[in-house]
């Protein structure tokens, strides 16, 4: 009725209200914060960029800067998409993209990279340790850390969510919506529309693509 009606459209400015904020607070610090590193995404359906919170989550950055760096994204597909929900990518198994190994790999367990004069090893099947340092909630557009659920068991998989709501339970300090913690690491901030045009395209059973969505290179500015 009316009163539903009514709580529904209030409901919908609140969440419109928490991202139009949320993205004038990122772009308020990003131009008067240290320079945080730039990630240009090249796919088959476009490119797009996103800045890396190298100052706000320094060991999940850095993984994903040197996995970037060494190649190790290049070649691989989107292996899962839901529309209204996020897009899935990082697995060395989507080199192939019908491979039913999809989202299941990780990098090489024992490799290691830098962050400033420390050294951090993948451990556990390439696993490295979860960054639960800042509290950035998975808004639209803001790239995630993939995991199994089970503690420091992030690697190289990702996701960027794309519910214009934001998915808030997926926030590490939200146990009262739900027990994932997945944290953030990014946010696109052009190429939006390569993003949802990633996210429509159609899917098969187990939310893959039905015509493949390549990586062909992810660069660091």
């Amino acid at each position: 009725g009316i009163d539903t009606l009514h709580h529904t459209t209030a409901a919908a400015m609140q969440h419109t209200t928490a991202r139009r904020m949320f993205r004038l607070r990122r772009e308020f610090s990003r131009a008067f914060s240290t320079k945080n590193p730039v990630a240009k995404f090249e796919t088959s359906m476009g490119t797009f960029k996103a800045e890396l919170f190298q100052d706000k989550m320094p060991v999940t950055s850095s993984n994903f800067q040197d996995l970037a760096k060494t190649g190790f994204y290049d070649g691989l597909h989107f292996h899962r998409v839901i529309q209204g929900f996020m897009i899935q990518f990082g697995c060395p198994h989507s080199a192939d993209p019908d491979s039913p190994m999809c989202g299941t790999g990780g990098p090489e367990n024992g490799s290691s990279f830098k962050v400033g004069d420390e050294t951090v090893t993948r451990n556990n099947g390439g696993c490295v340790p979860d960054e639960f340092a800042e509290k950035i909630s998975n808004m639209p557009l803001t790239l995630s850390m993939a995991n199994t659920g089970r503690p420091d068991s992030g690697g190289s998989q990702f996701f960027i969510n794309t519910n214009p709501s934001g998915n808030e339970f997926l926030d590490f300090w939200r146990d009262d919506l739900a027990p994932s913690k997945h944290p953030v690491f990014g946010e696109v901030f052009e190429g939006e529309d390569v993003v949802t045009a990633i996210e429509q395209t159609q899917t098969a059973p187990g939310d893959r693509p039905v015509t493949p969505v390549k990586m062909i290179s992810i660069t660091i500015e």
